[in-house]
C-alpha cells in the first residue's frame, strides 16, 4: 500500500495527463524493483566485503524476512515484464537482480545446513513433537503476513521447549523458507542439490560411525564366523538407530523443507536415503546366505526379529513408490533369514539322527547330546514368537524312521504357539529315539534302563525349569513323568532281581536250616555282585538318585530285615556263621547310600 501511495501521489502532481492502466501497474512494477534493487544489492556476494562473511538470517531477521519479500516481489515483475515486453531492458534488470538474490539463497542455504548440523540431526528433528511442529510451521519466513508473526511464535517456543528443539524449529524454518522461495523462483533444482550433497554426507557419516559397510557376498563369504557375528552385533544396534532416528529424522526433515511440492521432496528424500537403506538392509540376506550351522541359528533369528520389530517403521518412512526397492529388500532379507532358519532347524534334527548310537556314558549318565540338544532347544524357546511364524507352514519330515506312536502333537490344534510347540516336541521326541539307540549297546539290561531314566529326567527337569513348560503343556510332561518312573521299575527289577528273589516271600514263615543257609548265600552273592556293579553307575541329578535308593532300601531292607531277625540266632551257634551272614540290615543302609555316584568324568562318552 505504501508503494501504491507513492506512486499515485507522483503521478497525481505530474502535469501530464492520467496514463492508462498498464502505466499504472509498470510504475508499480517500476517501484519494486527499486526497493528490490536496494535490500538485494546490500547481501550482494559480488560487492560487498561484509556479506560474504555475515548471515542474512544471522543478524535482523526482519532483513530477512524483507529479503524474501523482495525475491517475490522481483518474480512478480519479472512476469510482468515478459508478458509486456519480453526484450525490455527492465526485465533484464530484474533477471540480473535474481541472478544475485538466488547466489545469496544458496550460500545462506548451505551455510545454515552446514553450521547447524547439530540442530537438524535426525535424532533432534525425529523427536519433534506434532504439537510443536505444527506451531512452529507458522514461523517460517516465507509465510510472514504481519510484522510481528515471527517474533510471537518463535517467543511462544521458546517459552515451551527445550533450547535445542527451539533452535532446530527455527533453523528448519530458516531452511525451508529458502527453499520455498527458490523453488518458486525456478531455482529448485540449485536447491535440491545444495540439500541432497550435505544431507546425504550426514547419513553416510552417521552410518559409518555405527559401523556399517558396504560389503559384497564374497566378502561375507571369506570371514570366520565370529567376525560375521561381532558384525551382525554392530548391525542390530545400528539398524535400530537408523531406521527410529536416522531415516525417520530425514524423512521428517525433508518433508518439511520441501512441503511445497510432493515430487521435490520425494526424489530428494530417495536420493539421500535410498542407497545406505539399501546397504543397510541388504546385509541380513548375505548372512542369510552363508554356510548354514546350528551355532548360526541364534544369530539369524536375532536378524529376522529386529526386522520384523522395524518393518512398521520401514513400511511408514519408505513407504513412496520410488522407494519400492528399499522396502522389497528388508522384505526379501526377512524371508531369505526364514528359509535359513527352517534350513538350519532341518539340519540340526539330521545331525541328532546321524549321531553315532555307538557313543554311550560309562555309568548310565547324563549324555552330552542330551545336554547339548536341551541347551539349545532352551534357547529355541526365547524366540518362540518368530519360531511360530517361520515353522507355521513348515510341515515335519515326511519321510521319518520314528514310529507312528511317536506321533501327537503336544498342545491343541489352533493355539498361537502350536506350531512351535509341536516342532520342539518333535526335537525332544528324536532326541529321545536317539537315547533309545544308545542304550540298547549298554550290555547290562538294568544299566540301559538306568541310562534312560537318567536322561528322560534330564530332559524333563530342564523342560520344567524353563519357558518350555508353557510351550510343552501338561499333558507332555505327566506322560514322560511316568516314563521316567517305568525306566526306573525296570531298573530296579533288572539290577536286583538275583537279591529280591533270594529271600523267600513270606521271611518269617518257618523253613528249614539248610535252606535259610541257601537263602543267605544266594542275597549275599546277588547283594554283592549288584554293588560291584553299580557301584560306577552315576545319577546325576541328587532328587532321583535318592528317590532310587529308597525305593530300592523300600523293596529289599524290610524283607531281609524281618528273614534276618528269625534267622541270625540260630546262625549264632555254628562256626564261620560270618560266611553264612555277611550283612547286617544297617550295613546293606551304609552300602545303598554309596551308590550312583560314579567314577566316569561327567561328558567323557566312549563304547561300552
Amino acid at each position: 500500500m505504501r508503494s501504491a501511495f507513492i506512486t499515485f501521489t507522483s503521478y497525481a502532481s505530474s502535469s501530464s495527463p492520467p496514463t492508462p492502466r498498464q502505466s499504472f501497474s509498470a510504475a508499480m512494477m517500476d517501484e519494486n524493483i527499486s526497493y528490490a534493487q536496494s535490500i538485494i544489492m546490500k547481501w550482494n556476494l559480488e560487492t560487498f566485503s561484509y556479506s560474504k562473511v555475515a548471515s542474512l538470517f544471522s543478524e535482523d531477521r526482519r532483513e530477512a524476512k524483507e529479503f524474501m519479500m523482495a525475491v517475490k516481489d522481483l518474480q512478480s515483475a519479472m512476469h510482468f515484464f515478459v508478458k509486456e515486453d519480453s526484450s525490455s531492458e527492465k526485465l533484464i534488470r530484474c533477471q540480473n537482480l535474481m541472478q544475485i538474490a538466488i547466489k545469496r539463497l544458496e550460500k545462506e542455504f548451505y551455510q545454515i545446513l552446514s553450521a547447524n548440523r547439530k540442530f537438524l540431526d535426525p535424532e533432534s528433528v525425529s523427536t519433534r513433537s506434532s504439537r510443536v511442529s505444527r506451531r512452529s510451521s507458522c514461523a517460517c519466513v516465507s509465510d510472514y503476513e504481519d510484522d510481528d508473526s515471527e517474533e510471537d511464535v518463535i517467543q511462544v517456543a521458546s517459552n515451551s521447549v527445550p533450547e535445542v528443539v527451539n533452535v532446530s524449529e527455527i533453523v528448519m524454518a530458516d531452511v525451508k523458507a529458502i527453499a520455498d522461495c527458490m523453488i518458486s523462483s525456478g531455482y529448485g533444482k540449485e536447491c535440491v542439490k545444495i540439500y541432497e550433497i550435505i544431507r546425504r554426507s550426514i547419513v553416510d557419516e552417521t552410518l559409518y560411525h555405527l559401523g556399517v559397510e558396504k560389503l559384497s557376498f564374497s566378502q561375507i563369504q571369506k570371514m570366520d564366523w565370529y567376525v560375521i557375528e561381532r558384525k551382525i552385533k554392530n548391525w542390530l544396534n545400528a539398524a535400530n538407530i537408523a531406521v527410529k532416528t536416522l531415516f525417520y529424522g530425514e524423512r521428517i526433515l525433508c518433508d518439511h523443507v520441501f512441503s511445497a511440492s510432493e515430487i521435490v521432496k520425494e526424489s530428494c528424500f530417495a536420493e539421500i536415503c535410498k542407497e545406505p537403506a539399501l546397504t543397510l538392509f541388504g546385509f541380513p540376506e548375505m548372512v542369510a546366505k552363508c554356510k548354514k550351522s546350528p551355532e548360526k541359528m541364534f544369530r539369524m533369528l536375532d536378524l529376522y526379529e529386529s526386522i520384523s520389530e522395524l518393518w512398521p517403521e520401514i513400511e511408514s518412512i519408505f513407504s513412496l513408490e520410488s522407494l519400492t526397492s528399499v522396502r522389497s529388500q528388508a522384505v526379501n532379507s526377512h524371508l531369505k533369514l526364514g528359509e535359513a532358519v527352517r534350513a538350519i532347524l532341518s539340519d540340526f534334527e539330521t545331525a541328532i539322527q546321524k549321531q553315532s548310537s555307538k557313543s554311550t556314558l560309562p555309568g548310565g549318565g547324563v549324555h552330552p547330546l542330551t545336554r547339548y540338544v536341551m541347551n539349545y532347544i532352551v534357547f529355541l524357546c526365547e524366540y518362540s514368537g518368530s519360531l511360530s511364524d517361520i515353522v507355521a507352514d513348515y510341515s515335519l519330515s515326511a519321510q521319518t524312521p520314528l514310529p507312528e506312536s511317536y506321533f501327537s502333537s503336544p498342545i491343541p490344534d489352533g493355539s498361537p504357539t502350536s506350531a512351535i510347540s509341536e516342532r520342539l516336541a518333535w526335537l525332544i521326541l528324536v532326541l529321545l529315539c536317539k537315547l533309545d539307540g544308545k542304550a540298547v549297546v549298554y550290555k547290562d539290561v538294568s544299566l540301559s534302563y538306568l541310562f534312560l531314566a537318567n536322561n528322560l529326567n534330564y530332559v524333563v527337569s530342564k523342560a520344567r525349569t524353563t519357558s518350555l513348560t508353557l510351550l510343552l503343556g501338561s499333558d507332555w510332561f505327566i506322560n514322560h513323568e511316568i516314563k521316567v518312573k517305568q525306566y526306573i521299575s525296570n531298573y530296579e527289577r533288572m539290577g536286583w532281581s538275583k537279591v529280591m528273589t533270594s529271600l523267600p516271600e513270606n521271611p518269617t514263615a518257618e523253613i528249614s536250616v539248610e535252606a535259610a543257609k541257601e537263602c543267605f548265600r544266594k542275597f549275599n552273592s546277588g547283594f554283592e555282585e549288584a554293588y560291584r556293579k553299580q557301584s560306577s553307575w552315576a545319577i546325576a541329578d541328587p532328587k532321583l538318585r535318592d528317590e532310587i535308593k529308597v525305593s530300592v532300601a523300600k523293596k529289599i531292607l524290610p524283607v531281609y530285615r524281618d528273614f534276618y531277625e528269625k534267622y541270625r540266632g540260630i546262625f549264632r551257634r555254628e562256626m564261620g556263621v560270618e560266611l553264612v551272614v555277611r550283612f547286617a540290615p544297617d550295613d546293606l543302609g551304609h552300602y545303598l547310600s554309596d551308590l550312583f555316584h560314579g567314577t566316569v568324568v561327567s561328558g567323557s562318552a566312549t563304547s561300552e
